[in-house]
């Protein structure tokens, strides 16, 4: 069994991120920002901090179809749909084995301080502790589309870009449930931002993807002891102590209240909620909203009441929540001014 690392995410990333695709690449650089990558499971895409450390744990089978784009003139209007890092059957996996070799892809870093030093760049973590760091991540693999911020290695450094990695990736998540590490080609990950402006899409699309169904993983706000995978072969439900290479497996003592095959299609789960995405002018990715309208300081001064009368406060506008933003979270990206046409992603 690999050492136990127990550690907490810095922050809770933002339900608002903007949803793109891309690979194993990228920071939100300004000459990229408008670059959205899709990630075939496979394929190590550009600039790979090392060869493939995936193992080959069986054929993921595409999740069910989740709720398609409303037709006619409301389809410009599209919600980005979030789910929680601890919602059970997010992951996939294969009973006893993980789906990366975590040892191997230590290896492979630690002997190139270059690129070693350029992965804890992009992973947020120190140099000295990248072997700790990815003993503590958790081999899964995505069972749905889902939208991360990659980083690549050029000239040096951790390059960030917008990417969407196909369902069946082979993913490291931390101990919130966020991806931290694609094992194809070992980019370290972090959560999604915001892309302003026309969306440029590369890489090569597979079949069956759809824009709207693509997901974005909120990290759980508190710490994920044991998390609740799905069985690719048998559609069991596995649980998997995190931090561990599926040694430790075994079926949870208590059943997840849903179908294995439903985790996706269902649209008022408490884990599930919605968040804008990107500023896409005509575009099928999601776009970006304002932030909301704040309530008034105080209410408005009324007459007094008589005693026939009952006043009630004024009720603030409904507007969309931005609850779990972080403004010290350096991959959040949120525009001051909505797009004219928004467009988002079917939650």
């Amino acid at each position: 069994m690999r050492p136990q690392i127990r550690r907490c995410c810095a922050a809770v990333a933002a339900l608002s991120v903007g949803l793109l695709v891309a690979g194993c690449g990228g920071n939100a650089a300004a000459t990229d920002s408008e670059v959205v990558f899709l990630q075939p499971a496979a394929a190590r895409g550009p600039d790979p901090y090392t060869a493939s450390t995936a193992r080959n744990t069986g054929t993921v089978p595409p999740p069910p179809p989740g709720p398609s784009a409303p037709s006619g003139p409301s389809s410009a209007l599209l919600t980005l749909r979030t789910m929680s890092g601890s919602t059970p059957g997010l992951y996939g996996g294969t009973q006893s084995i993980g789906s990366c070799d975590v040892e191997q892809q230590i290896s492979y870093l630690s002997g190139d301080q270059a690129k070693a030093r350029a992965f804890a760049q992009g992973a947020g973590t120190s140099q000295a502790d990248v072997a700790g760091f990815l003993r503590g991540l958790t081999p899964v693999v995505v069972r749905a589309d889902t939208r991360v911020t990659n980083h690549g290695f050029r000239n040096g450094s951790a390059i960030g870009y917008q990417s969407v990695l196909q369902a069946g990736t082979a993913v490291l998540v931390d101990q919130n449930g966020a991806p931290r590490v694609r094992c194809a080609c070992g980019n370290p990950l972090k959560p999604p931002v915001a892309v302003k402006g026309a969306v440029v899409h590369k890489g090569q699309p597979w079949p069956g993807y759809r824009p709207e169904r693509v997901i974005v993983v909120e990290p759980a706000t508190t710490i994920i002891n044991n998390i609740v995978i799905v069985n690719i072969v048998d559609n069991a439900w596995i649980e998997r102590r995190t931090g561990t290479d599926g040694e430790e497996d075994r079926p949870p003592e208590v059943l997840p209240p849903i179908d294995p095959d439903d985790v996706f299609t269902n649209p008022t789960g408490p884990s599930d909620s919605t968040s804008p995405g990107d500023d896409t002018q005509g575009s099928p990715t999601p776009t970006q909203t304002s932030p909301p309208v704040n309530p008034p300081a105080e209410p408005p001064v009324e007459p007094p009441a008589t005693p026939d009368e009952v006043q009630t406060p004024p009720v603030a506008p409904d507007v969309p929540s931005q609850e779990g933003v972080d403004p010290s979270q350096p991959d959040l990206v949120i525009p001051s001014e909505p797009p004219a046409e928004p467009d988002t992603f079917q939650g």
